[in-house]
C-alpha cells in the first residue's frame, strides 16, 4: 500500500484547485519516479520488471488513482514499441534517456478519424533521401503535452489496396522537432490526472536511423505492442473495481437505516458479494494474461479477455458503489462518483470492448475451423 498515500496526497490537491487538474502540472515526470520506467529492461536501464510485476503496480497505483496509473502505463505503452522492436542504438538513446531524466514517452496512433480502424490512419510520411517527411494530425493521446518522444505511427505506402500489415511504418519522433504541435489539454470525464491532447505534425523531418525495424513493419509492431499493455490496463480497471469494493464496504458498514447497518440488508450484501467475484475474476484474468506474456506464450486473446472483462467489472463495480452510497454517492465530496467517471474510459482506450470481442470471437472461430 506504499503508493496509496502518494496518489491520495496528489489527488487532494487537485480536489483543493477547485476541483481542476489544468491548474496543476500532473505529468509522471513530477513524480521523479523510477515506476514509470517498470518495463524498461537492461542494458538501457529501468527496473528490470516482468509484465506481471508491472501490473502489480499498476494495479497498485489504480487503487489510489486511476489517472495518475494511466499516465504511467501510457508512457509504457510509449516505449513498448521501441522495447520489443528497436535496435541497440534506438534502445540506448530512447529507453536510455528515461534513465538519464525525469521524462516519458507516448503512443501516437489514434486520429481524429481513426480509432479502432487502425487501417484509416491519414498520418503520411514520405521519403526524402536519408530522411522521412512526416504529415498529419494524431488525437487523444495520452501524455501528448509532456513526453518527450513518441512513437508515430504513418503510413508509408499510399495504395488504398495495400493491406495494412505492409502500408504503416513506426517512427520515434522527438517531440522538440520542428513541426511538432500537441493541442490544448483535454478537459475529459474522467481520469482528469493525466494528459490527454492532439498532435499535429507538419513536415516533421526524421532520419532514417528512426525508422522502427523497416519500412512497412508499422502495423505489427503497433499491434505487437498491445500484448503487453493491455495486461496493465486491465490491472488498472481491476485497482478501480477493488477501491469501489472497499470504499463500498465501508460506508455500507457505518450507514445505517431500520435500526442496523444497510450492510446487514441481503439487497446490499449481495451487491457486496458481486463486487467481489468480479474483482477476483479480473485478477486471474489479468494474472494469467500476464503470466502468458513473461513467458513467451502468444497470449492475444487472453490479454483482450482481461482487458475486457476487467474493464467491464470496474464500471459495474464504480456504478454499484454509487447505489450503494446512494445519494452521498452523486456528491464530489464521496469518493466514489470520482470511481464512477474514471472507469468509464477503460472500455475505450486500448481497444475498445467491442474490440476486445472480435479478437476473440475471430480467434475461436478460427481455431475451431482448424481443429475441423
Amino acid at each position: 500500500m506504499y503508493l496509496y498515500p502518494i496518489c491520495m496526497s496528489f489527488i487532494n490537491v487537485l480536489h483543493k484547485l477547485n476541483k481542476n487538474p489544468s491548474l496543476c502540472d500532473v505529468s509522471p515526470s513530477r513524480f521523479h519516479n523510477p515506476l514509470s520506467l517498470s518495463a524498461v529492461v537492461f542494458p538501457p536501464g529501468g527496473m528490470n520488471m516482468d509484465v506481471f510485476d508491472g501490473c502489480m503496480v499498476a494495479e497498485e497505483l489504480a487503487f489510489g488513482c486511476t489517472g495518475i496509473m494511466t499516465a504511467m502505463e501510457a508512457s509504457g505503452l510509449g516505449q513498448m514499441p521501441v522495447i520489443i522492436a528497436g535496435n541497440k542504438e534506438q534502445q540506448k538513446k530512447y529507453l536510455g534517456r528515461l534513465i538519464d531524466e525525469p521524462i516519458v514517452a507516448a503512443y501516437c496512433v489514434t486520429e481524429p478519424g481513426a480509432g479502432s480502424d487502425v487501417a484509416g490512419v491519414k498520418t503520411r510520411a514520405e521519403k526524402k533521401g536519408d530522411e522521412w517527411i512526416i504529415n498529419g494530425q494524431k488525437m487523444w493521446i495520452t501524455n501528448g503535452g509532456v513526453a518527450n518522444w513518441y512513437f508515430v505511427l504513418a503510413r508509408t505506402n499510399p495504395d488504398p489496396k495495400c493491406p495494412a500489415s505492409k502500408a504503416f511504418t513506426g517512427f520515434i519522433v522527438e517531440r522538440d522537432w520542428p513541426g511538432v504541435t500537441p493541442g490544448r489539454k483535454e478537459q475529459n470525464m474522467g481520469q482528469r490526472a493525466s494528459d490527454t491532447r492532439g498532435i499535429t505534425f507538419e513536415d516533421v523531418r526524421v532520419p532514417k536511423e528512426n525508422v522502427l525495424i523497416e519500412e512497412g513493419a508499422g502495423f505489427k509492431i503497433a499491434m505487437g505492442a498491445f500484448d503487453k499493455t493491455r495486461p496493465p490496463v486491465a490491472a488498472g480497471a481491476t485497482g478501480l473495481a477493488q477501491r469501489a469494493l472497499t470504499e463500498a464496504t465501508k460506508y455500507a458498514l457505518e450507514r445505517k437505516t431500520f435500526g442496523v447497518p444497510i450492510a446487514r440488508h441481503q439487497a446490499v450484501a449481495f451487491m457486496l458479494a458481486d463486487m467481489a467475484i468480479g474483482v477476483e475474476t479480473a485478477r486471474l484474468a489479468w494474472m494469467r494474461a500476464a503470466w502468458m506474456a513473461d513467458h513467451g506464450i502468444r497470449n492475444t486473446v487472453l490479454a483482450s479477455v482481461a482487458k475486457c472483462h476487467a474493464s467491464e467489472i470496474a464500471n459495474k463495480a464504480a456504478a454499484d458503489a454509487v447505489q450503494i452510497f446512494g445519494g452521498n454517492g452523486f456528491n464530489t465530496e464521496y469518493p466514489v462518483e470520482k470511481l464512477m467517471r474514471d472507469a468509464k474510459i477503460y472500455q475505450i482506450y486500448e481497444g475498445t470492448s467491442q474490440i476486445q470481442r472480435l479478437i476473440i470471437s475471430r480467434e475461436i472461430i478460427t481455431n475451431a475451423m482448424q481443429s475441423n
